[in-house]
């Protein structure tokens, strides 16, 4: 058996259908389009990503709203022109809030909807906040890979542990005399601070946001 791009037949604009399901209950979730791109880095990260036909770009669902889509297995069909892909589903699928984007159900000539499961908006806008701290991560890595030159991050990579180190605790009392102060304003830009000097300490020695974030989840 040859590899899953010698086996995928993508139609003469380079698409193919993609049915999207929930690996535990097989609720159908959604149904997109990858190209190559988009099926090639689903295969590297373990994370869906889809071909908008609107904007003509990749896009990697839960992207900006944290409703990320977890490959657990991926099927070809009998013609090999459509996709089966069993996922892990974060929050809500459809960008209405519903689990699935197949929540209303037709009856007669009426439609009604057969899921009331939508998510709380708070919880989307959480979510894509969240996912600041992750660019924040990326750009860190992305400053050991390829240096900038002038970059306040690289020049903290340069000097190393000791002044990385040095910095935490410089940021960290300027929380303290932040909070002293009692000035809202000047705790969150010192709290900002410090949280970006963490990422830096945390980019240098090899620790990611998902080991914090299972850690944090043992404290819940």
């Amino acid at each position: 058996m040859g590899s899953i791009l010698e086996e995928i037949k993508f139609d003469d604009r380079g698409l193919l259908p993609v049915i999207t399901q929930d690996y535990k209950t097989n609720e159908v979730l959604m149904m997109a389009y990858m190209n190559e791109e988009a099926l090639k880095k689903s295969l590297e990260t373990g994370k869906v990503h889809y071909f908008s036909r609107s904007r003509n770009k990749l896009w990697l669902k839960g992207e900006t709203s944290g409703h990320f889509q977890i490959i657990k297995s991926i099927n070809i069909d009998c013609d090999g022109d459509t996709l089966l892909i069993k996922v892990e589903q974060v929050e809500a699928a459809c960008h209405t809030g519903h689990y699935s984007c197949f929540y209303r159900e037709v009856s007669g000539d009426e439609l009604k909807e057969t899921s009331d499961k939508v998510f709380d908006e708070q919880k989307v806008y959480a979510a894509e906040n969240a996912k600041i701290l992750q660019d924040v991560y990326d750009v860190i890595v992305d400053r050991t890979i390829h240096p900038k030159e002038g970059s306040y991050t690289n020049y903290l990579f340069e000097k190393g542990l000791d002044k990385i180190l040095k910095k935490v605790g410089e940021e960290t009392a300027e929380v303290i005399i932040g909070a002293k102060n009692k000035d809202k304003g000047e705790i969150v830009y010192e709290i900002s601070d410090l949280i970006y000097h963490l990422l830096v300490l945390m980019v240098e020695r090899g620790v990611k946001l998902e080991d914090i974030y299972e850690e944090l989840k043992k404290r819940r």
